[in-house]
């Protein structure tokens, strides 16, 4: 595979003193130094780390063991909800602050101060133990962004429930999917949810989903929408405000081992069929905590807003667990990003003063897409850090997000990480790393990244492999769920003693790594291994494409061709002229080699809600005309029938 193209420009941008001055780490020599420290003695960075956390019962040792059998303070006892609430609702200084702002897609708005959430989080946990759950029972959640959503979680977190939450735009058969594989015992739902102005029936999924299901004794109901009819089968269905009224706001945490599982959340297979990922509780805190620590640059005054779905992991990381581990305030929102009016995400940053913000490369595309002049007409200069994760920021969207937030200031983090990794193992440190557009960043602390060849081999600077990691890090997933076998056929087999992601990288020489996809990402035409990345990158570079999306077809003589799916900035019409433009672009930028066989304009992509394209179903409707796999995944599924409409249309 060639160097991509934009690895060819040395382009970096450092933070502004004034970030720096303020970061946790200030400058690259000292990220360097705790950097090389981590990886010589990791016990000593993650024992630090340790010492900012409160344990019920610590033990000396830090760290036993290698991949795939490994443990972070074993036999030590600690609780997740202690720390992500006990620990501020008993600090003076913290608790009347505001853990959680929510606002609802219609405009309702509510707040939890970490007293408060206390309270609340303790009064449901008693409800929990008062219909017999036990440490290590398994419950599914099946809510979108909602105060009460966080309230159920972390009261699972104080009593050592495992839970699993579901993505509440999942069909009812993809939730029985996880709720039997997962052997949850209860199910925790609301009734209904909004999204762009419709009323989605949560309960009525559940309902569809239990047909035949025996294992789930109970089904509490939140109602969202108070006056939506909502059946209720008796003797199961439970309703959540009548069980809280009796609840005492009285709970003990249950003193967990650090490696007992916390979480169990499925992410997609490549058999199809998903894969119920096990996080134990108190490295996931430990790993957490860290990353938004430095990776973010939590500050005690800071309003963060992260737009990820409690359905997606990256908001147990940032909010849920990271977040409230240290002690921030962050902002909850429920519905779309753009409804019902385009500069929603904008009047919410500026109406909450929301300085540090987190979200997805569409979301940001999304913005870029409705052009600079709409964003002008809010206040963000007072935003200093944009996040991203989910796949790669392509440079455009990076310096849209530069012009338009924090006066031309504001620190762009790009990072990088996996349901299974737990937490983002690339990313940029505010304050101390210059900033390459479109890089995922640096390594963090503890966590030894490599590029290897087929055959393992560590390749040098600038050369195109796979990514691994060599070193134990607490949030690395410790199994699939009832599937040992399939957990280390999927992450260790490739490399004894070292975890495969599935991801293509390159480490440039100034010691960034650039993400290029996963392995299956790569089309081999004639030969010539090409990233869709790469592909996507050098068309996004046209003034015209607000977003683009390659996939591969079968070709008979060069084994597959690249097919490229874009969508225009409104500025522009479809024309040859422009698909001309695109080829010649793609030719200049990669090779001949590379040349797209067709150019779709299209409109809309098929995307998650988490905002990722899903290329899969856009190879499904080229190859077949059809989508027949699994949609569930799908934000919108009207947006297939509109793909396949303009896909038919003449140039």
């Amino acid at each position: 595979m060639e160097i991509p193209v934009f690895l060819a420009s040395d382009e970096h941008y450092h933070p502004s003193d004034k970030y720096r001055n303020s970061s946790y780490i200030q400058n690259m020599q000292e990220y360097l130094q705790l950097y090389q420290e981590s990886i010589e003695h990791p016990e000593q960075f993650w024992n630090r780390i340790a010492d900012e956390l409160r344990f019920l019962d610590r033990k000396s040792t830090v760290w036993s063991g290698s991949m795939p059998d490994f443990s972070f303070f074993p036999e030590s006892l600690l609780n997740v909800c202690d720390n992500c609430v006990d620990r501020h609702a008993e600090n003076p200084a913290f608790r009347n602050k505001v853990a959680l702002f929510w606002e609802g897609e219609p405009g309702d708005k509510d707040c939890l101060t970490y007293a408060m959430l206390q309270q609340q989080v303790s009064k449901f946990a008693n409800v929990l133990r008062s219909l017999g759950l036990q440490p290590g029972d398994v419950v599914s959640v099946y809510m979108q962004n909602l105060l009460e959503t966080y309230v159920v979680l972390l009261a699972c977190l104080r009593i050592g429930v495992v839970y699993n939450t579901v993505f509440a735009g999942f069909s009812a058969e993809a939730l029985r999917e996880r709720i039997v594989a997962s052997k949850a015992k209860l199910v925790i739902c609301s009734n209904a949810s909004y999204r762009r102005g419709k009323v989605l029936p949560l309960k009525d999924t559940v309902d569809l989903a239990l047909q035949g299901v025996d294992s789930v004794e109970h089904v509490i109901v939140f109602r969202r929408i108070q006056n939506l009819a909502t059946p209720m089968t008796t003797g199961r269905d439970l309703d959540y405000e009548e069980l809280m009224k009796g609840s005492s706001p009285d709970c003990p945490v249950t003193p967990m081992e650090a490696n007992a599982p916390g979480l169990l959340i499925f992410t997609s297979g490549t058999s199809g069929k998903p894969k119920g990922i096990v996080h134990a509780g108190g490295g996931f805190l430990l790993g957490t905590y860290a990353y938004s620590k430095y990776q973010l640059d939590l500050q005690p005054q800071d309003i963060y807003w992260n737009t990820a779905d409690i359905g997606w992991l990256t908001s147990h990381i940032f909010v849920l667990v990271g977040g409230l581990a240290m002690g921030a305030t962050t902002l909850l929102y429920e519905g779309a990003l753009d409804y019902p009016y385009t500069g929603r995400l904008y009047e919410m940053i500026e109406r909450y003063q929301v300085n540090k913000l987190f979200s997805a490369p569409t979301a940001y595309r999304m913005l870029m897409k409705h052009g600079e002049d709409l964003a002008k007409s809010y206040q963000l200069d007072h935003v200093q850090l944009l996040a991203s994760v989910g796949e790669p920021l392509n440079p455009e969207a990076w310096h849209f997000l530069r012009r338009v937030f924090g006066q031309g200031q504001a620190v762009i983090n790009n990072t990088w990480g996996q349901t299974e990794t737990g937490g983002t193992p690339l990313a940029s440190l505010p304050g101390a790393v210059a900033m390459r557009p479109g890089s995922c960043g640096v390594p963090f602390f503890g966590h030894h990244l490599d590029i290897v060849d087929q055959n393992g081999c560590s390749l040098p600077d600038n050369t195109p492999g796979f990514l691994v990691i060599r070193s134990i890090f607490p949030t690395l997933a410790r199994d699939i769920f009832g599937d040992r076998h399939r957990y280390l056929q999927s992450y260790f087999s490739q490399l004894p003693g070292a975890y495969f992601t599935g991801d293509s990288a390159i480490r440039d020489s100034f010691g960034h790594y650039w993400v290029l996809g996963r392995v299956d990402d790569v089309i081999n035409v004639s030969g010539h291994r090409i990233s869709t990345m790469e592909m996507e990158s050098a068309l996004i570079q046209h003034p015209a494409v607000v977003e683009a999306a390659v996939v591969g077809e079968p070709d008979s003589l060069k084994g597959m061709v690249p097919v490229a799916f874009v969508t225009l900035d409104k500025a522009y019409s479809v024309s040859e002229n422009i698909a001309d433009e695109l080829k010649e672009k793609i030719v200049q930028d990669i090779g001949a080699f590379a040349r797209p066989s067709q150019i779709l304009f299209v409109d809309v992509m098929p995307k998650t809600r988490s905002g990722k394209i899903i290329r899969r179903m856009l190879r499904e409707i080229l190859q077949t005309g059809d989508v027949k796999g699994d949609v569930t995944g799908l934000e919108d599924v009207d947006v297939l029938e509109t793909l396949l409409e303009q896909m038919q249309r003449p140039l």
